[in-house]
């Protein structure tokens, strides 16, 4: 039933009436509908998708090797022991070096810090130049890199051991390096060339009136406004870099193997037992620093991949 009620003017002494028919708006949702069912359900089901195996990775890596023979991979440990994370890290052998990971983790750093840096530092300038400063065959440079980005690396492997062999640096962490910060130039320049075309175009022209050149454009006024995309950048590169086996694997030599070939070295040997809980600890601190990387820095990869994305 509508309600009614009398408001008077107390200025000129008039009683009007106005009536309301009651609240207005939307009706609230329901909290549990079929659509949250479907939607909640989903999300559920492909969030222990992912999970269920990292439970098990991490609860067999906490149990020693008699409890892990019962075959219950999914009880929890009844008796915690980090002795398998110790081996892994430190005594697991990985071919003809018993050292565990922890040489390939320090190679690991020694390769991904330079070519992050190399590769992004490149990346961004080529973003810069090809978004505000335009050249002759600039179009044709920018095509040429995006036809970069989706070729096969197994093309171009044979060709890279033979220049690197004939620079005499076939086998070096130095070599390595080159090829990753080589191989992330396509990806990140299309990343930076789109990012810094969404930027206003004000400011660029605001710059150049007031006599700013190429470098002081850059450092002053793009780099301070592209934190978002410089995350994103050194999140794919630091997670494509550190997960790299097959560049790792034909561009160096046994001692300068990244985390990822001697973590293949520790799973797949034939000698001894197969220490499952050995090989889990090993996965996991292969797959660590990623995963910190990503989970430090995660909100500012969405808004960066979304303002740095392919634009029709």
């Amino acid at each position: 039933m509508p309600d009614t009620i009398s408001l008077k003017n107390t200025d000129t002494g008039i009683v009007t009436e106005k009536t309301f028919s009651g609240p207005s708006g939307p009706k609230p949702k329901r909290m549990i509908s079929p659509r949250n069912i479907m939607l909640y359900g989903t999300l559920f089901v492909a969030a222990a998708y992912y999970l269920l195996p990292l439970y098990v990775m991490i609860v067999t890596s906490l149990k020693g090797m008699p409890e892990i023979r019962l075959g219950n991979i999914f009880s929890p440990p009844l008796e915690v022991t980090f002795e398998p994370w110790v081996k892994a890290w430190a005594t697991a052998c990985t071919g003809l070096n018993c050292d565990g990971l922890s040489r390939g983790f320090w190679n690991s750093v020694r390769i991904t810090v330079p070519s992050v840096v190399v590769s992004i530092a490149i990346a961004s300038v080529n973003g810069y130049a090809l978004a505000n400063w335009r050249f002759k065959g600039s179009e044709l440079f920018f095509s040429i890199l995006v036809i970069g980005a989706f070729i096969p690396y197994q093309v171009m492997i044979y060709p890279i051991v033979i220049v690197l062999r004939e620079l005499g640096i076939y086998g070096t962490l130095t070599g390595l390096i080159i090829v990753h910060s080589i191989f992330g130039m396509p990806i990140l320049t299309l990343l930076f060339r789109n990012y810094f075309a969404s930027l206003p175009q004000e400011l660029f022209k605001a710059a150049r009136i007031d006599g700013a050149g190429f470098w002081q454009i850059f450092l002053k006024i793009m780099v301070p406004m592209s934190l978002p995309i410089f995350v994103v950048a050194m999140i794919l590169q630091v997670t494509g870099i550190w997960n790299d086996f097959l560049f790792g694997v034909v561009f160096t030599r046994p001692e300068y193997y990244p985390m990822t070939v001697q973590l293949n070295n520790i799973v797949n040997s034939v000698q001894g037992v197969k220490e499952y809980n050995v090989n889990m600890a090993a996965t996991i601190l292969t797959g660590l620093v990623p995963l910190v990387v990503y989970f430090v820095s995660g909100r500012l990869f969405v808004r960066g991949i979304a303002a740095g994305a392919v634009k029709g």
